[in-house]
């Protein structure tokens, strides 16, 4: 799997670019803002639905414009696709592949995969758990597409959900704390009351195949993780993945032994929990347990990675995730995913940057950005291109070298490609 090619128009800072992309290691190079990340961001949004650099699609389109265009040739198994997003900020986004009419977002999800690197990824190690769930469930979107309408359900069974506990808050604190109803009261709580039995069936049904899709997961990908942080630091310590669910305790306390429980004894502990829950929930309004509610605690040694990893303990850590998530992907996929690594190797020290290399010098496609060339080892050499304020040069022979203020020393010797 590769990108043969990434079009775009009216993407962040790029009112257009068209870029060629080759086997091996394609780099872009630019000053810090010049719009490297820009281009990698295109890719993964093509592949995620989602970029790792803002939580909405509003900052994707470039300032003045309405909507943005994002364009890419996929290649697989010699068989090339099409794909195409059309971004719209405060409307659905709408996709098209090859010449087919235009189709849900979702379902281009699997035509591309890509997994990428950026310095944003020390919050796996030092974020909330937020983080952490949005990786898992990421990538088990990335392994099995169908997951993204689960993800899209829990989501709005559980916004349901909530909306009821926080409109009878009053009528339900009320009942439960042995006060006087009236009959309009009494009649309201019943009915809120066997509602909630309805969107806790619902919720504990889509709930229990989230929590057990990512436990499978999660067994799957921690040898890869051991064995990619091992890599990375040079065996300096045991990378080990434990998930800390919101279930009953003693449902818990397996899962966090690394038991793997059926999917119709999780949907029972949801009901369970529910009961358990109940007042708090009324209390509070939200709903207090789920996959929304859950974390994975990461581990160096004997000790939590949060709060006690060195910097550049953290920095290998949240690498060993990403390298455990193409591993596991290329064996599942029997080919490899397209691998990004966005201005990482200035984060690393040089023995860290030697091992990364040698770690993924055999991917099928790696796109890098780098603020100099020289940050990136002689490993992953292959083809270069140089970006400036939205422009995207190819490099050859006689190309002049980036000034520091982003504009090169003379302009023979680079083919402007948009």
């Amino acid at each position: 799997m590769r990108l043969r090619h990434l079009s775009l128009r009216d993407f962040r800072s790029y009112s257009e670019a068209e870029v060629d992309l080759t086997e091996g290691v394609t780099t872009f190079v630019g000053l810090n803002g010049q719009g490297k990340t820009n281009l990698v961001e295109a890719a993964g949004y093509l592949a995620s639905l989602g970029s790792h650099r803002v939580s909405n699609d509003a900052p994707l389109v470039r300032f003045g414009a309405e909507r943005a265009f994002v364009r890419a040739a996929v290649v697989r198994d010699s068989r090339e696709t099409v794909l195409e997003l059309e971004i719209v900020p405060g409307r659905a986004n709408r996709a098209r592949v090859g010449r087919s009419a235009a189709t849900r977002p979702r379902d281009i999800l699997g035509t591309l995969r890509t997994v990428l690197f950026a310095p944003e990824d020390l919050a796996l190690v030092k974020g909330d758990p937020g983080e952490r769930r949005r990786f898992l469930d990421e990538l088990l979107v990335a392994r099995q597409p169908r997951w993204a309408g689960a993800r899209s359900d829990y989501d709005k069974i559980l916004k349901q959900r909530n909306a009821l506990l926080r409109s009878a808050q009053p009528v339900l604190r009320k009942g439960s704390r042995g006060g006087t109803l009236t009959p309009e009261e009494a009649v309201s709580r019943e009915t809120t009351l066997d509602t909630l039995v309805e969107w806790n069936t619902h919720l504990a049904a889509v709930g229990a195949s989230l929590v057990y899709a990512r436990l499978r997961l999660l067994r799957d990908l921690a040898p890869h993780v051991a064995s990619s942080y091992d890599e990375v630091s040079a065996g300096r310590s045991e990378a080990r993945l434990t998930y800390v669910s919101s279930l009953p305790e003693a449902v818990a306390h397996r899962i966090a032994d690394g038991e793997v429980p059926e999917r119709e004894e999780l949907e029972k502990a949801f009901h369970q929990a529910f009961e358990e829950m109940r007042q708090r929930e009324i209390d509070r309004g939200v709903t207090l347990v789920g996959p929304h509610r859950d974390d994975v605690t990461l581990t160096l040694g004997e000790l939590p990675a949060k709060g006690y990893a060195s910097h550049g303990e953290s920095w290998s850590f949240a690498l060993a995730l990403r390298l455990a998530a193409f591993h596991l992907l290329r064996n599942d996929l029997k080919t490899d995913p397209v691998l990004v690594l966005d201005d990482v190797f200035a984060e690393l020290d040089a023995g860290r940057r030697e091992r990364l290399a040698a770690m993924v010098a055999d991917a099928e496609q790696v796109l890098i950005t780098a603020a100099v060339a020289e940050d990136v080892p002689d490993a992953l050499s292959g083809r270069t291109y140089y970006v400036t304020k939205g422009s995207v040069s190819a490099e050859e022979a006689d190309a002049a070298p980036l000034t520091e203020s982003g504009t090169t020393s003379g302009s023979a010797g680079r083919r402007n490609v948009r």
